[in-house]
């Protein structure tokens, strides 16, 4: 996992034809229009089964270069083929999480936004599907902030975790099903073709996000008892949980105009604060990964 880190951090994103997600988005767009064409009932079995397939697809593949991997750096009594399974699965793990280019896109925001208003709504609407048109600077900073906040549990701390408790395969198939929601999981024409979809990524987020969430509060056990209050302010059932610890640990309003609003008491974001956000979620990874790792080192050791 540290490995897949580090590589993240050196090297970014790999090319667009050898990357995961991008062959799952393929996978997915084969299917969707034709399934949210469908009647309820149908768009909904329909959906289902296509994710099923896919989730089957994904895994059997990481599976299949896992097991290889594995095989081939066989035997295990040397010093040199440990290190050359945690490289190699590292490798493979890394196309899974993606820490380094979300913190840069954010960051990006407040860079466009000091060009200009319209520069940094033109470089938010890259992270957020709703309408960033008619957003003020300081509407700008809190979605880009809730972004950050949110995807570094869908983006980072869930694909380990899921890593931890299944390998290779529960990374990918936590991947597939939040790329899944991301492009179905809406209530419009895409409703009930996506259903299970965002059900299922509702799932595979839930102990991740709280997991996330406990690590942004950090040292600051004398907010916890608000985090659960805030968080349910949110119609989703995790991706409230990390604005939430962000809001209240920056001591800011995060608001989706609307839906939602995060610590109602906070500061309006100003222009410092998207980068104490990144620090904030820089430590919050770290924090979980290093926690990730000692779990997957104990639960595979012999007692």
């Amino acid at each position: 996992m540290l490995i897949a880190l580090l590589v993240d951090r050196l090297l970014g994103e790999p090319p667009t034809w050898a990357h995961p997600v991008v062959g799952i988005g393929h996978y997915l767009n084969a299917f969707g229009a034709r399934l949210a064409a469908m009647p309820p009932a149908q768009a909904f079995t329909g959906g289902a089964l296509v994710w099923l397939l896919g989730a089957l697809l994904v895994s059997v593949m990481a599976l299949g270069l896992e097991i290889a991997l594995m095989q081939g750096l066989q035997p295990w009594t040397s010093w040199p083929a440990l290190l050359g399974s945690a490289l190699g699965l590292g490798l493979l793990l890394k196309p899974l999480l993606a820490w380094a280019m979300l913190v840069d896109e954010v960051l990006a925001v407040e860079r466009a936004l000091g060009e200009s208003l319209q520069a940094g709504r033109a470089r938010l609407s890259r992270l957020v599907s709703r309408d960033t048109a008619a957003l003020s600077a300081a509407e700008v900073r809190e979605a880009a902030i809730e972004t950050l906040a949110e995807n570094l549990n869908d983006s980072v701390v869930a694909p380990l975790f899921w890593f931890v408790i299944a390998g290779l395969p529960g990374a990918a198939v936590y991947r597939f099903a939040n790329t899944a929601d991301a492009m179905w999981g809406y209530r419009d024409h895409r409703e009930w073709s996506g259903k299970w979809a965002a059900r299922a990524d509702d799932v595979l987020s839930w102990i991740p996000a709280r997991i996330t969430a406990l690590a942004l509060m950090g040292l600051r056990p004398a907010l916890l008892p608000r985090l659960a209050g805030e968080a349910s302010r949110t119609p989703s059932p995790n991706g409230g949980w990390p604005m939430a610890a962000m809001a209240l640990r920056l001591n800011l309003r995060l608001a989706k105009p609307g839906v939602y609003s995060l610590n109602d008491g906070g500061a309006a974001p100003q222009g410092a604060d998207l980068r104490r956000a990144a620090g904030l979620a820089r430590r919050a990874m770290l924090g979980c990964a290093l926690l990730l790792a000692f779990a997957a080192l104990s639960l595979r050791l012999p007692l």
